[in-house]
């Protein structure tokens, strides 16, 4: 493929989208992958015994390239996480992308390659997938959509009904920091920083949690960030939360940044972290396990579930309580 721009010929079935299609997203995602057949309309799969879940997902960040990552990695983390956190090992994702009119073919042919590295890395397969070309002015560069399969044990289902008074929330690292990498990627309010994004596979941590007994719940803390978890589980349990500040992890640049525009490190994305609910049994064995994987090393235990009057309450660290109310507006711009 000789241009350096896509233009909309790229998107009409003919000789340019074929070149498109087999000398940037085949090339890089069809190697050792021999599932990937451009040429077909349906991928057959294989998958083991076991309960089958399937996500999908969108991916509209911008920029499209961000300290950490780009929206391709995103979208195969993304993805992958939530099948993960679900209790699932993930074997197949579908790729869409929406492409702009003008985007530098050279771009879009690293972001391909940062989902075929992303892939590999968490062991999952790109088989199938589709490509259209926006015009100019339509859409923000470049859109994914991705959706996800795998297979979790039969014998460990996750589910909030699952959770007791007492049990234990357990965060697997820093909180904020794709939030507030991705806003200074964008150099927005004149500031400029080198925080990278989370955005990672949470799978050895999600895996290693399944070995518990007690392990209750799973989810990853993307858009709305940890306190929109918290609601969550308080609006199905019917329970109070219970979130000691002092125990959250928030990077120093993190918590500067947000000081400073007046926004809450517990609200923002994080894109490779895991929030679990364990029994008070298994709580410190857990976070003992999770500290000695690599994307563990600062997990910490945060809060309790409690009887009480249904809300979420932050301890701080005066010892005085603050009700954190549930998120209305967005606090950044579209981050993932």
């Amino acid at each position: 493929m000789h241009d350096s721009h896509i233009g909309l010929a790229h998107g009409n079935g003919g000789r340019l989208m074929r070149e498109l299609i087999d000398s940037v997203f085949a090339r890089h995602l069809g190697r050792g992958n021999p599932i990937l057949d451009v040429h077909l309309d349906a991928a057959p799969i294989e998958l083991p015994r076991g309960r089958t879940l399937i996500t999908t997902d969108g991916f509209t960040v911008q920029p499209l390239e961000f300290p950490g990552g780009n929206i391709g990695s995103l979208a195969v983390h993304g993805t992958c996480n939530d099948l993960a956190v679900a209790g699932a090992t993930p074997f197949y994702l579908t790729l869409n992308a929406f492409i702009e009119e003008g985007l530098e073919v050279q771009l879009l042919e690293r972001i391909v390659m940062s989902i075929a590295e992303a892939a590999k890395d968490t062991g999952v397969a790109v088989v199938a997938g589709d490509t259209k070309v926006v015009r100019r002015g339509e859409g923000g560069g470049l859109y994914l959509a991705t959706t996800g399969v795998g297979i979790a044990p039969k014998a460990k289902v996750l589910k909030m009904s699952a959770i007791r008074t007492g049990d234990r929330i357990l965060v697997s690292g820093p909180v904020g920091d794709h939030g507030v990498a991705v806003m200074l990627a964008r150099e927005a309010f004149g500031m400029r920083g080198d925080l990278q994004s989370d955005a990672a596979s949470v799978l050895p941590l999600t895996q290693a949690a399944l070995e518990f007994d007690g392990l209750r719940f799973m989810r990853d803390p993307t858009r709305g960030g940890l306190a929109t978890v918290m609601h969550e589980l308080m609006h199905v349990t019917g329970l109070q939360i219970r979130l000691e500040q002092t125990a959250i992890p928030v990077r120093e640049p993190v918590s500067a940044v947000c000081e400073m525009l007046g926004y809450d490190p517990l609200f923002l994305a994080c894109e490779g972290r895991v929030v679990a609910v364990v029994s008070e049994q298994d709580a410190d064995r857990l976070l003992t396990r999770w500290r000695m994987l690599s994307k563990g090393e600062h997990a910490s235990c945060i809060g309790t579930v409690c009887s009480g009057k249904q809300r979420v309450i932050l301890v701080t660290e005066l010892g005085g309580e603050r009700v954190l109310e549930e998120l209305e507006d967005d606090p950044l711009p579209r981050i993932c």
